[in-house]
């Protein structure tokens, strides 16, 4: 974010940023009565954070564990050229079980975080599908074995 947003977020701004980004559902008038101002106001705020993508989501969290995704990895992937990546996105975007992608520095040209039901559904996806695309030269695949935080940045 450019210092000409982040000069655009005032004191209340944050206040609301806090509040909602540990409980989305929480009722606006909540939200309202915590930061000692009408409901309209809050509503109108958090849609001009929406606007100027200070706010770039919202929803529910689903626990990939209740429908039956028990494996969660992170695979490193190492491209023939960097330049590949445009063209191995729109490849990795077709498999549903693939969460996240990045483009990164370091050993591998792209990171990314997949869930699998068990390691054969693993091996899978990483044997018949990621592996298989044109351009990937090398993955290597580091399981999760638990998520000890998961958290939104302080506002």
């Amino acid at each position: 974010m450019e210092n000409s947003e982040t000069e655009k977020i005032d004191k209340l701004d944050h206040q609301i940023l806090e509040i909602i980004s540990k409980n989305a559902r929480i009722p606006f008038k909540d939200v309202a009565e915590a930061c000692g101002v009408s409901r309209a106001a809050i509503h109108q705020r958090v849609q001009r954070l929406i606007e100027s993508k200070v706010i770039i989501g919202s929803g529910y969290h689903i626990n990939p564990k209740m429908l039956g995704y028990n494996t969660c990895t992170y695979i490193g992937i190492k491209l023939e050229r960097g330049s590949m990546y445009k063209d191995v996105v729109p490849q990795l975007e077709k498999i549903p079980e693939i969460v996240e992608i990045h483009y990164t520095t370091g050993p591998y040209t792209m990171l990314i975080k997949l869930y699998a039901r068990d390691n054969e559904h693993l091996m899978e996806l990483v044997n018949s599908k990621i592996q298989e695309i044109h351009g990937v030269t090398e993955t290597e695949t580091l399981m999760s074995l638990r998520t000890s935080l998961k958290r939104e940045l302080p506002v």
